[in-house]
């Protein structure tokens, strides 16, 4: 609002003589700094397409709702805990939701697989949940801001040890810890440590985290995602000695293993 009181936007064609477009946005950035900060980008930019509203009738687990109409709506790009059932039902329970997509906006067993969020919103329950530490962030959430915008929170609640983060067994593993990786065969899990080296065979690209695949823990992406990964700011290749965080389903296979197969599993660490 300038001082005559009405509201102008940089771009308007009301906006004072004396008054340049950069000296316009430049007063924005000092009145509403967080404006320009990357969450508002990203926040800006994560724009699921609005396919439906629907009344909470009840909760049936962490990231499961049933509406009234009967649909049974399933929260996307979350992993939740035993905990998480009774945060949803606080957040959501009897009130009307937007729901949004990104992807596939139906599961294999006909549940409505959605972004929501409380009418005009701006944060997704997603993210409260994420932001509360009563979710993990998924494997796969299919948008690069979104994924940021979720994995930003994640990273906050984890390091303020808030909800499931105050548990020691939802740390990040180790991948030198290969007893602890075993057990959670079968489990979603985060793991942190450094590459120790790249290799390419076949269609598969391999992260090595030891020096026998065998026996350690590797990460795996398939060549065809390559270029997805690319376009994410992600090369496989400069990774070698780089520390990263991944996330994702902890298999079998030799040696303990994540399949990649998303650019938002991988994180940098600093």
């Amino acid at each position: 609002m300038w001082p005559s009181g009405r509201h102008l936007y940089c771009g308007s064609r009301d906006l004072p003589k004396h008054i340049s477009f950069a000296t316009c946005i430049c007063n924005l950035s000092i009145a509403h700094p967080t404006l320009f900060t990357p969450e508002a980008k990203a926040q800006e930019s994560c724009k699921p397409a609005v396919v439906g509203t629907g009344t909470v009738a009840s909760v049936r687990d962490g990231r499961t709702v049933l509406l009234t109409d009967g649909r049974e709506v399933r929260l996307a790009a979350i992993e939740v805990v035993d905990s998480s059932r009774d945060a949803l039902r606080s957040l959501v329970d009897g009130r009307e939701l937007q729901l949004m997509r990104l992807g596939s906006d139906q599961d294999r067993y006909g549940r409505v697989v959605a972004f929501v969020r409380i009418g005009d919103a701006q944060q997704s329950i997603q993210e409260i949940l994420v932001a509360q530490g009563q979710a993990r962030v998924a494997a796969r959430i299919g948008d690069k801001a979104c994924a940021d915008i979720l994995l930003r929170s994640e990273r906050v609640a984890r390091a303020a040890r808030r909800g499931l983060w105050a548990d020691p067994n939802f740390a990040p593993l180790r991948p030198e810890h290969l007893d602890r990786i075993a057990a959670a065969r079968g489990q979603f899990a985060l793991v942190e440590g450094k590459v120790l080296s790249v290799r390419e065979s076949g269609a598969t690209i391999y992260l090595n985290f030891g020096r026998r695949w065998t026996r350690d823990f590797t990460v795996t992406i398939l060549k065809r995602h390559r270029r997805e990964f690319a376009v994410a700011g992600i090369d496989p290749k400069g990774l070698e000695g780089r520390p990263i965080r991944i996330r994702g389903w902890i298999e079998q296979r030799g040696g303990p293993v994540i399949d990649a197969v998303a650019p938002e599993q991988i994180e940098r660490v600093e």
